[in-house]
């Protein structure tokens, strides 16, 4: 498996974190770039110069090991040979524009191959093409809106979805303090995170009644009007949470009572990285739309939506210019996700990130031992840790307390996501064990000083 990429790589580092040159160059960026660049590239101060499988090289010469992983969209690893190699061999042709392609034909053909089944038992396989997360969740939630002749949207708490005014209506997180108001007709419903259960019950006896709940909700609130249920199979932005298997059916469920779609949101969890093909495949739901992005365009900006045949065909999201993008599906864009998807297939990545995503997580276990460390979890290479004061309360690590893990991390040369309580691991699919093992030893030495430091006190 993946024996394109670099095994057994490690961390070597020739000067102080952030270097002179790193420095030199964020400050001179600084001076143009608007504020509200993604946290942990503001609080690490690198200056990228190479990356290669799970290692990035700054251009002061320190090469660290990568457990950030683009947040999803590395599923390939960095520079894979074969994807480069597409890219370059496309560009030289044809780059933009939405005429058909052979490669985009071809994507068409490999998506549908492994198009999950729907809710009337026939592939979710008619594909649209986006160049963002965010674009394509708008599409289904015009789609949805379309097919059904309704209007209310409903999201989950601590769902994440995207930055645009209807996603950010149906995010289930502070990110939308201050830009309302937001959509009218939105309506979010407890999600099952079991280590903070929103109902202070413990599954299975609590008999899924955070469904329970929602449902109550809905009926006490909602205008009969709901288009459909927004739901990510596992919550990534959250902080990796998985929630019991039983959990999606039931939303369906309740999703059905209303008549509304069924869509899922799988920019994180599709394409293999839980170990299996789509997130959804661990619960056995069965949706009306699923959208895609991350891994999709294996660094590419690209994303999609599938949607089953009759969904699909509602108007007037189906005319002609209804449903398309500028830039979603060109040649250049559609070779650079036939290749991603080729590589996941014949270099067995989904299998790989089951493999050495159970050896992660056994590495990562015994980290439960530290006060501060609450629950270390996984499903393939979708993994977290949760930072706690207190096991017993579960109150989360202080922003000072994280905020030194992952500088701590930082200076030993591994790049990380500890700047959260909830600390997720998403590293590359081509992840090899004892790449994984480098970088967990990091992680052991840096759990071990803060523990001494008393650092859960902050």
């Amino acid at each position: 498996m993946n024996d394109s990429q670099p095994k057994n790589q490690t961390v070597s580092l020739v000067t102080a974190v952030p270097g002179p040159k790193s420095q030199a160059l964020r400050a001179r960026e600084e001076a143009h770039l608007a504020p509200g660049l993604q946290g942990f590239a503001i609080m690490a101060g690198i200056v990228v110069d190479t990356a290669a499988g799970s290692t990035v090289t700054c251009v002061d010469g320190n090469t660290f090991l990568d457990f950030i992983g683009g947040i999803g969209v590395n599923g390939l690893g960095h520079s894979h040979p074969r994807y480069v190699a597409a890219l370059q061999a496309q560009v030289a042709r044809a780059s933009v524009g939405s005429f058909t392609s052979e490669p985009r034909v071809e994507l068409l053909e490999r998506v549908a191959s492994h198009a999950p089944k729907g809710r009337d038992g026939k592939p979710v396989r008619r594909l649209q093409l986006y160049s963002g997360g965010s674009e394509a969740v708008e599409s289904a939630m015009r789609l949805a809106k379309c097919h059904t002749g309704k209007y209310e949207m409903v999201g989950f708490w601590g769902g994440f979805h995207g930055k645009t005014m209807g996603t950010l209506s149906v995010n289930g997180s502070s990110l939308k303090h201050a830009l309302g108001p937001m959509v009218p007709g939105s309506h979010l419903l407890p999600y099952a995170d079991c280590y903070r259960c929103p109902v202070g019950l413990t599954h299975p006896s609590c008999g899924l009644a955070c469904v329970e709940l929602g449902r109550k909700q809905l009926k006490a609130s909602t205008a009969g009007a709901v288009a459909a249920f927004l739901v990510e199979p596992m919550q990534g932005t959250a902080g990796n949470v998985i929630p019991p298997d039983d959990f999606l059916p039931a939303v369906a469920s309740v999703a059905k009572e209303h008549g509304a779609l069924l869509i899922v949101d799988e920019m994180i969890t599709g394409f293999g990285r839980t170990g299996r093909y789509w997130g959804i495949e661990h619960s056995g739901v069965t949706p009306d739309i699923v959208t895609l992005g991350k891994a999709f365009g294996g660094g590419f900006p690209l994303s999609g939506l599938l949607a089953r045949e009759e969904v699909a065909q509602a108007k007037p999201w189906s005319n002609p210019s209804g449903s398309s993008s500028s830039y979603g599906g060109n040649p250049l864009a559609a070779a650079a996700a036939n290749a991603s998807l080729r590589i996941i297939d014949e270099e067995q990545l989904v299998e790989n990130a089951r493999v050495v995503g159970a050896a992660l997580l056994a590495m990562l276990e015994p980290l439960s031992e530290h006060r501060f460390v609450g629950q270390v979890r996984g499903r393939g290479l979708f993994l977290s840790i949760e930072l706690v004061k207190d096991k017993v309360t579960k109150e989360p690590l202080s922003k000072a307390a994280t905020n030194r893990i992952f500088t701590e991390c930082l200076k030993r040369g591994l790049l990380t996501m500890s700047y959260a309580s909830s600390f997720r691991i998403q590293p590359a699919m081509t992840l090899d064990e004892a790449t994984a093992r480098n970088a967990v030893e990091i992680l052991r030495e840096v759990f071990a000083l803060v523990e001494r430091e008393g650092i859960d006190r902050l």
